[in-house]
C-alpha cells in the first residue's frame, strides 16, 4: 500500500493534469478560430470541437485507469472534479460570450456547484462523506455532450444537419440544466440533517 501511495503522478492523475493544462490553450484556440461564419464548413471550428470532445473523453479514460489499476488517490479526487467544472465551465463562458447559451445555463450550473461545495465542506466538518449519486454523473456526461453539439454546429454551414444537430444539442443542454438542478437539491436533501445539527 505505501509503495502505492508514494507519488503522485500516477497515470490518471497525468491524464487530469493534462486535462486542467489544455483548458485555457482549449480556449485560445476556440477564440481564435471557433466561431464559424454559419454560411460554410468551417475547418478551424471543427478542429476546436473535436478538440473539446477529446478532453471531455479524457474524464473517462483518467478514472478508468485509477479503477483498473487500484490507483485511486487523494490528489485525483481533489483534481479530477475541479477538472471536469473546468471542462463545462469555460466552455459555456465561450457558448455564451458566442451568444449561444443563455446566461441562466450558466447561472444555474455555477450555482450549483457553489451550493454542493458548501454542503460538502459542511458535511465533511461532521465526519461524513456522502456518495455521489448516478445524478451527477448523467449531469456531467449530458452537460459535456450537449456543449460538444453546440460547438460541432459552429463549424457547419446553414441546412437541415445545422437544423437537427442544433436541436438536438439544446434539448440536452435543458436536460443537463435539469439533471444539474436535481442533482443540486437531492445533494442538498442528503446533507439536510447535518447541516441542521452543525450548530
Amino acid at each position: 500500500m505505501a509503495e502505492k501511495k508514494s507519488s503522485i503522478w500516477t497515470p490518471a492523475n497525468v491524464v487530469t493534469s493534462i486535462r486542467v493544462v489544455f483548458v485555457p490553450i482549449w480556449l485560445v484556440a476556440a477564440e481564435v478560430c471557433g466561431s464559424g461564419d454559419g454560411k460554410a464548413f468551417s475547418g478551424a471550428a471543427l478542429f476546436v470541437a473535436l478538440f473539446y470532445m477529446v478532453l471531455s473523453l479524457t474524464d473517462k479514460l483518467d478514472g478508468y485507469l485509477a479503477r483498473s489499476r487500484n490507483e485511486v488517490t487523494t490528489f485525483g479526487k481533489f483534481l479530477d472534479p475541479i477538472a471536469d467544472k473546468l471542462v463545462v465551465i469555460v466552455s459555456l463562458c465561450f457558448l455564451l460570450e458566442q451568444g449561444a447559451v443563455s446566461a441562466w445555463v450558466l447561472l444555474i450550473i455555477v450555482a450549483r456547484e457553489f451550493l454542493v461545495s458548501g454542503l460538502r465542506m459542511v458535511v465533511a466538518s461532521e465526519g461524513t462523506v456522502i456518495a455521489a449519486s448516478n445524478l451527477g454523473k448523467w449531469k456531467t456526461a449530458t452537460t459535456m455532450v450537449s456543449i460538444s453539439g453546440l460547438l460541432l454546429v459552429r463549424a457547419l454551414p446553414a441546412g437541415p444537419l445545422y437544423t437537427v444537430l442544433l436541436g438536438i444539442s439544446n434539448v440536452l443542454l435543458i436536460i443537463a440544466v435539469v439533471l444539474t438542478a436535481w442533482s443540486g437539491i437531492d445533494y442538498f436533501m442528503k446533507s439536510w440533517r447535518y447541516i441542521a445539527d452543525a450548530d
